[in-house]
């Protein structure tokens, strides 16, 4: 029996029962039955230094003698503070923090901040958004509507409001990559330049990620930003998987070189420790919300765990030992590792790409090289990958065809290789079911 928990993106029926799991030992999950399993996916992408990591666990149990939770509304704290001035200050333009919960909700206050922005200086027309396809965003209505990935969300299609979706797709499918780069960015500016209700054009930073791994080419982004300060739309990037090293920048709009006007963070920023995001913003955008109280400028929104302070703590922490280790040369270094190894996934027929960019990697499967085709099973290809890889100790989920190796930032070379060894084992046997 599966239990009474009904588990995200999952088809219940494929299941009989999950792996429990109880204990963390660095970058290892534990299962009620004892065994062990790499996690080869950083926790749904948010782990950095493994599980029970010392001086992150002392963090939460310190704050927690002090205090677990202290409201925003009418009220700061020291760890709120101090975290917020951590993120202000490897942020190049932002000015303020709004903090949240998750990755939905931060990127659902950027959006409410954009629309409101407008509004609070006059220009009340400025309502639509414009982001490329395959973009992701979130599971709510908003960040649906936003970042629509058809294969996701065409269920709900009818349900979602009107937003200008650029065609993007992924650099696999498409024969002439210098020339297809070109034309998205002249749809985009032929947008921006003819609709003037365009409040903010929105996109991931540096990749799209659970829209299927794509890699953008160098200057693509920067020459984005470029167009929205042309045709005066703001810019909002969504680093919330894309952040905090994933790419191998602390913030990867440094490396894109195109500050944006609004920024999410979540996922690694607590480490994957405990539940965070925060939203942060220029000060042109900040101080069009201040005035009178009866001009209504401020911002209409907040959350019963803004700013908590175990989070905030542990963020903080989690930044310190950023530097303090010099995690992102690390970070770089393992991906030149992990590069060279993802070569000896062309020895597989099913391979049909790799797409790679930090500790980031993508393992697309076909069944036909030269068309395309995406593998296909009788089951989930998530099931099916899932299962061959707990044979080799190790924990894959999948995007559909697309084996993902996203691991904590911090995996040592050795466990590392143990991931690689047991990904190229498992897609050869899964191979051989074709």
């Amino acid at each position: 029996m599966t239990g009474s928990i009904w588990h995200p993106y999952t088809q219940m029926s494929e299941w009989k029962s999950f792996p429990n799991i109880v204990k963390g030992n660095g970058f290892w999950l534990v299962d009620s039955n004892g065994n062990r399993y790499l996690d080869g996916v950083a926790s749904m992408w948010c782990n950095v230094w493994g599980h029970s990591k010392r001086e992150l666990v002392s963090t939460i149990n310190s704050q927690s003698k002090k205090i677990i939770h202290s409201s925003l509304f009418n009220l700061t704290n020291d760890q709120a503070e101090t975290l917020a001035k951590k993120l202000v200050k490897i942020s190049p333009g932002m000015n303020k923090v709004f903090y949240s919960d998750n990755g939905s909700t931060a990127m659902e206050i950027a959006f409410k901040i954009a629309i409101q922005y407008w509004q609070n200086i006059g220009q009340k027309n400025k309502t639509m958004f414009a982001t490329l396809q395959n973009g992701y965003h979130g599971d709510t209505f908003g960040t649906m509507s936003v970042g629509f990935v058809p294969s996701f969300f065409a269920k709900f299609r009818k349900n979602m409001y009107k937003t200008i979706q650029i065609p993007f797709e992924n650099s696999y499918r498409v024969s002439n990559i210098d020339e297809y780069y070109s034309q998205t960015l002249n749809k985009i500016e032929k947008q921006l330049s003819k609709n003037h209700t365009i409040a903010a054009f929105i996109m991931e930073s540096g990749a799209q990620i659970a829209g299927g791994v794509n890699i953008y080419k160098d200057r693509f982004q920067s020459a984005i930003s470029k167009i929205c300060k042309k045709y005066n739309v703001l810019f909002i990037l969504d680093e919330i998987a894309t952040g905090f090293g994933r790419l191998g920048s602390l913030v990867e709009y440094k490396t894109q070189k195109s500050t944006p006007d609004i920024v999410a963070f979540g996922k690694m920023l607590t480490a994957g420790y405990l539940p965070m995001a925060a939203t942060l913003v220029s000060k042109e955008i900040y101080d069009s919300f201040l005035g009178e109280y009866g001009q209504m400028k401020h911002l209409y929104h907040g959350h019963t765990f803004t700013g908590n302070t175990m989070a905030c703590a542990v963020a903080s922490k989690n930044l310190d030992m950023y530097q303090k280790t010099k995690l992102i040369s690390k970070v770089n270094q393992s991906a030149i590792h992990l590069q060279k190894r993802l070569e000896e996934f062309w020895q597989i027929d099913a391979v049909g790409d790799i797409r790679h960019k930090g500790m980031l990697a993508a393992i697309e499967l076909v069944s036909d090289r030269t068309k395309k085709t995406p593998i296909s099973f009788a089951k989930s290809t998530n099931k099916i990958i899932f299962d061959e890889a707990k044979k080799h100790k190790i924990y894959l989920r999948t995007l559909g065809n697309i084996v993902m190796i996203i691991p904590p930032l911090a995996i040592p070379q050795k466990d590392l290789d143990f991931l690689i060894d047991g990904t190229i084992q498992t897609v050869k046997n899964v191979s051989k079911q074709l």
